[in-house]
């Protein structure tokens, strides 16, 4: 049985497991926009899935800076859902900021599983409000988006991180995270696109299912 924690290694983005129905049909309908359309038809499903909750949105971004949050917000109606993203591209950032562990950080750097989740239930901490009672979805975004690699990680190499409130799962306070890790191809831009789907679409397969372990791979340890 997969460890809700585990890192789950995807290797391709095309070959992540489809958005659930309803973004694609809502993609279908999108006059062949093809990126674009994906993450508007997922974010359209994430907010209104999140609204019917009563959860929010709160996100965490390193090489995406904030196209994650643009994805959400340019949907109409975001502001019942969406709360807002700290953008954290500096590696200081990240622990003063959202508190992630600055020895990991100085021991692995930035672009690692463990900060990816590190980030993403920060940021659900970071907007908590008393009203929210914890429901809040944090997100995370980080890793090298290129051209050339930083140090010894590629270009192209992506870590995700998605903190789901929970009713028994992992951690102390019953929320579940998760890291996923992505191998992009592509221009700069085109892999700080990507990053931001494949954060849509691993959201959407996890509200659709609950046990859903962030992506179709087998978990690496």
């Amino acid at each position: 049985m997969t460890d809700m924690n585990d890192l789950t290694n995807v290797t391709d983005l095309n070959g992540a497991a489809d958005a659930a129905g309803a973004a694609d049909a809502a993609g279908a309908a999108d006059g062949g926009r093809g990126l674009a359309g994906r993450c508007d038809a997922c974010a359209t499903a994430i907010l209104r899935i999140c609204e019917v909750r009563r959860w929010k949105i709160a996100a965490a971004e390193s090489l995406t800076g904030g196209l994650l949050a643009d994805a959400f917000v340019r949907i109409p109606g975001a502001s019942a859902v969406m709360l807002g993203s700290a953008v954290t591209y500096d590696i200081h950032a990240k622990a003063s900021v959202l508190g992630v562990d600055r020895d990991l950080l100085e021991r692995e750097g930035a672009v690692h599983p463990e900060v990816a989740r590190q980030m993403a239930a920060a940021t659900a901490r970071l907007y908590a409000q008393p009203a929210y009672d914890g429901r809040i979805v944090g997100l995370s975004t980080t890793g090298v988006a290129g051209p050339g690699p930083d140090g010894d990680k590629p270009a192209g190499l992506v870590y995700i991180g998605v903190s789901m409130p929970g009713s028994g799962g992992v951690g102390g306070d019953g929320r579940r995270t998760i890291a996923r890790e992505l191998h992009l191809d592509g221009t700069r831009e085109q892999v700080r696109r990507l990053t931001v789907l494949s954060v849509l679409e691993t959201v959407l397969a996890m509200l659709d299912d609950p046990t859903h372990d962030g992506g179709d791979a087998g978990a690496v340890r």
